[in-house]
C-alpha cells in the first residue's frame, strides 16, 4: 500500500528488490514478499523480470538495533538506488520525503501523524507493518554504511497477516490449568501485539516496552516480570534479560521461538523450544523441536514430563526408604540375634527380584492432582521421606524377628534355638526363609502404598503392569522354598502358621504406612 492505504504495486516492486537481492537469511516476511510478487507479476508488468533487470551493488544487513535493512541496486538505465525496508518507526526516522498522492513532498509532522494513524489502524487489526523507502541517483563505486540510510523517500508500507494458530488459545488455557503461565516476548510493536494477544485470551491491560525495560534496575524488573504478561518492541538482549530475571525469581522457564532473534532467549531458558520450519540457528539452539503444528503438544509434553518425574521419584523414594529400613533392621538384628537374619545370597536375590518388579514403574499411572502443578527436585525431600518411612518397615521387621525366633520357627521345628547344637542350622535356615519372604512381600506391597498420596486401589489405581509385576515378584519369592533352588539358596518350607502371621504383618504394615502418610502430608504438604 501507499501511505494513504491504497494498493500500490510500486511498493511491492521495491520490497521485492530488497528481499530478493539481500544475502542474509530470508525470513517468513521476505518469503511472503517474493511469493506475492511472483503471483502478481502475471497481471502487473511492473513486477515482471525484476531479478534480471536489476543488478545488486551492495547491501546493509539487518540488525536488531536499526530494525531495517537496505540493498543498493542498479537498473537497466544504470540508475543506482538504495531500497530499504524495516519497522515503520525506524523508517520514518530516516525519511525526509514521502510519495504523497503521486508527488514527492517533504515529510511534515502532519503527514507523519497521518501515516502513524493509518498504520495504527492496521496494527489494531493484528497486521504487522513494514515501511518501504528508497533514494536514487547514487554512486556505484562507493562503500555504503548505515549512515547513508538517510534522506530517504517513504513510498508506502507492507501489511502482513500473521494470525495466531487455532490451537494457541486452547494451548494457553491448558498450560494455565497445569500451573504454567504464558508470557509474550516479542519485537513487534504494542498495537499488533495487543491485537494478537487479545485473540488468544492473554491479559493486555499492561504492555511493557523494551525502552521501559532499559530504564529499570534488576530489582524493579524482578517485580515487573511477575505482574506483566506481554512485553513488546524487545531486542534479543532484552528478551534474554527478562528470562534470566524470571529464573532468578525461582521459575522454570521454557522459551519458544523460530527466528534468529530467538536464539539468545532459547539459550538462556531452561528449555528452548522451536519448530521444524524454524531457521537453522533456532533449531540448533533448541532443546526440543516440535514436529506437530498443533500447540496442544506443549501440554502433552509437560504432562509426560511430570509423569516421568513422578515415577522416577516414586522409585527413588521407595528404594531409598526400603534399603534404609533393611539396613536398620540388620543393625538391630546383629545386636540381638546370635546369627545373620538373612544370608548374603538372600539379599542379592531379594534386590534382584525387587528391582525387576520395579521395571513397570515408568508405566505407572500418575494422579491427576499431581499433574496439575509443577514440582521442584529437592534432595532433602528424599532424605526426609527415607527417615520417616524407613523405620516403619524396621518396626515390622523386628516384630517378624520376634515372632520367628520365639513362636513360628519353634512351632515348625518343635524346638527353640540352641547355639552350636545340631538343630541350630535348620533353625537358622527356617528363620532366614521367613524374613526373606516377609521382606519381599513388604517391599513389593508397600509400593502400592507409597506410589500415591491417596488411598491405593480406591482413590488411585496403579497401572495393571505394576500390579502384575509386584504380585509375580512376591509369589515367585514365596515359591522358592518349594522349588528346585531350595538347596542352592539354603531355604526351607514354612507351615500354615507362618503364612497366617505373614498376612497379619503385611496388613498391619500397610495400615501403618497409610496412617503415617497422612501425618507426613499434613506436615510437609507433599508426598512425592
Amino acid at each position: 500500500m501507499d501511505i494513504h492505504g491504497d494498493l500500490d504495486m510500486a511498493v511491492l516492486r521495491r520490497a521485492y528488490l530488497n528481499s530478493h537481492f539481500q544475502t542474509g537469511l530470508k525470513n517468513l516476511m521476505d518469503r511472503a514478499i517474493i511469493s506475492r510478487t511472483e503471483k502478481e507479476a502475471k497481471e502487473y508488468v511492473i513486477l515482471q523480470n525484476l531479478d534480471t533487470s536489476f543488478q545488486k551493488i551492495d547491501e546493509l544487513p539487518f540488525d536488531f538495533e536499526r530494525r531495517r535493512m537496505s540493498v543498493i541496486v542498479k537498473d537497466d538505465s544504470n540508475v543506482v538506488s538504495m531500497v530499504t525496508k524495516g519497522a515503520l518507526e525506524e523508517m520514518l526516522n530516516i525519511s525526509t520525503y514521502v510519495e504523497y498522492r503521486g508527488e514527492m513532498i517533504p515529510l511534515t509532522e502532519d503527514i507523519r501523524q497521518e501515516v502513524l494513524a493509518e498504520v495504527g489502524q492496521l496494527n489494531r487489526q493484528g497486521l504487522r507493518v513494514l515501511g518501504v523507502g528508497y533514494k536514487s541517483g547514487l554512486r556505484e563505486d562507493y562503500a555504503y554504511t548505515v549512515t547513508d540510510e538517510s534522506d530517504m523517500i517513504l513510498t508506502g508500507y507492507l501489511a502482513f497477516l500473521d494470525p495466531p494458530k487455532p490451537s494457541a488459545a486452547p494451548a494457553i488455557q491448558a498450560l494455565l490449568e497445569h500451573g504454567v503461565r504464558t508470557k509474550i516476548l516479542t519485537g513487534d510493536n504494542e498495537k499488533v501485539t495487543q491485537a494478537i494477544c487479545e485473540k488468544v485470551g492473554l491479559d493486555v491491560e499492561h504492555i511493557l516496552l523494551g525502552a521501559d525495560i532499559d530504564q529499570m534496575t534488576d530489582q524493579e524488573l524482578a517485580e515487573v516480570v511477575e505482574k506483566v504478561t506481554v512485553f513488546a518492541k524487545l531486542s534479543p538482549d532484552q528478551k534474554a534479560r527478562i528470562i534470566l530475571q524470571l529464573k532468578k525469581n525461582g521459575h522454570g522457564v521454557g522459551y519458544m521461538g523460530d527466528g534468529i532473534n530467538d536464539a539468545p532467549s532459547m539459550k538462556v531458558a531452561d528449555v528452548g523450544i522451536s519448530v521444524d520450519t524454524a531457521v537453522d540457528i533456532a533449531k540448533e539452539t533448541a532443546d526440543v523441536i516440535l514436529l506437530d503444528k498443533d500447540l496442544m503438544v506443549l501440554e502433552t509434553g509437560i504432562v509426560e514430563g511430570r509423569k516421568v518425574y513422578a515415577n522416577m521419584t516414586k522409585y527413588i523414594k521407595m528404594t531409598v526408604s526400603s534399603n534404609f529400613g533393611n539396613i536398620f533392621s540388620l543393625l538391630v538384628a546383629s545386636i540381638f540375634l546370635p546369627f545373620l537374619p538373612m544370608a548374603p545370597v538372600h539379599l542379592i536375590v531379594l534386590n534382584l527380584v525387587y528391582d525387576l518388579s520395579c521395571v513397570a514403574l515408568p508405566f505407572d499411572n500418575v494422579d491427576q492432582d499431581f499433574l496439575k502443578q509443577p514440582h521442584t527436585w529437592e534432595a532433602k525431600s528424599i532424605t526426609r521421606f527415607m527417615v520417616w518411612m524407613g523405620p516403619i518397615s524396621s518396626i515390622f521387621d523386628i516384630l517378624t524377628f520376634i515372632f520367628l525366633y520365639f513362636i513360628i520357627v519353634p512351632l515348625v521345628t518343635g524346638y527353640h534355638y540352641v547355639h552350636g547344637s545340631e538343630s541350630a542350622l535348620q533353625f537358622i535356615i527356617l528363620f532366614q526363609t521367613g524374613w526373606f519372604i516377609e521382606s519381599m512381600w513388604s517391599q513389593t506391597m508397600v509400593i502400592h502404598m507409597l506410589r500415591t498420596a491417596k488411598v491405593p486401589f480406591v482413590q488411585s489405581r496403579p497401572a495393571w503392569l505394576v500390579i502384575l509385576t509386584t504380585l509375580v515378584a512376591a509369589i515367585f519369592v514365596t515359591s522358592l522354598p518349594y522349588g528346585p533352588l531350595v538347596n542352592i539358596l539354603r531355604l526351607a518350607p514354612l507351615g500354615l502358621p507362618y503364612f497366617l502371621f505373614l498376612i497379619c504383618i503385611i496388613f498391619l504394615y500397610m495400615f501403618s504406612v497409610t496412617v503415617i502418610k497422612k501425618f507426613y502430608i499434613r506436615k510437609y504438604k507433599e508426598w512425592l
